[in-house]
């Protein structure tokens, strides 16, 4: 195999241990922080937010890294983000957790995997539909926050800052609520 296939396995392995190890495939532990009576999970995937965008400035500052960026489409973007939101409330799991559940060997997401599964045929097969309908009239073009600031290193620095203090607000309103961390 060669280094990459070995790199994106053995950083997959890590990326499932860490987010077990948060609770990130317990699906009530997710329903807990949707319904903002837990505040670890979400203060968990902030962090992973702002340590992946230092790790990526990083990556590409020493040329190693490089990031493919498509098109956004307004609608087509909110429609799959409600989808997405329905699946995941459905099921307690998002896909990445979906599969490391799974793994566990829980048969909720297991179900889910093979529904996700399922409508990503059903994506495919209707693809080249879609695409005209949704995507191409409210095609933005590729818009980035480093676009936007400048710089990747200042928009990297905007995503932390935004982040951290959305961390810490997690924590400040969820306790206020009388809502903190179950233990």
């Amino acid at each position: 195999m060669s280094t990459q296939i070995w790199l994106g396995l053995l950083s997959g392995i890590a990326f499932g241990f860490v987010i077990q190890r948060a609770g990130a495939t317990n699906a009530d532990k997710m329903a807990r922080a949707h319904l903002m009576i837990e505040a670890d999970i979400p203060r968990f995937m902030l962090l992973a937010v702002v340590l992946s965008a230092i790790g990526l400035v990083g990556l590409q500052a020493s040329g190693v890294g490089r990031t493919l960026i498509i098109p956004t489409s307004l609608a087509a973007t909110g429609i799959a983000g409600v989808l997405f939101g329905i699946g995941w409330g459905l099921c307690g799991y998002c896909p990445g957790t979906t599969w490391a559940a799974a793994g566990e060997g829980r048969m909720d997401a297991i179900f889910a995997l093979l529904g996700g599964l399922a409508g990503t045929a059903v994506f495919a097969q209707v693809h080249e539909i879609l695409i005209p309908l949704l995507h191409a009239p409210t095609n933005m073009g590729q818009i980035t926050l480093a676009d936007w600031f400048g710089s990747p290193t200042i928009a990297a620095a905007v995503l932390v800052v935004v982040f951290g203090v959305s961390i810490w607000g997690i924590g400040v309103l969820w306790e206020k609520n009388g809502h903190g961390a179950v233990r």
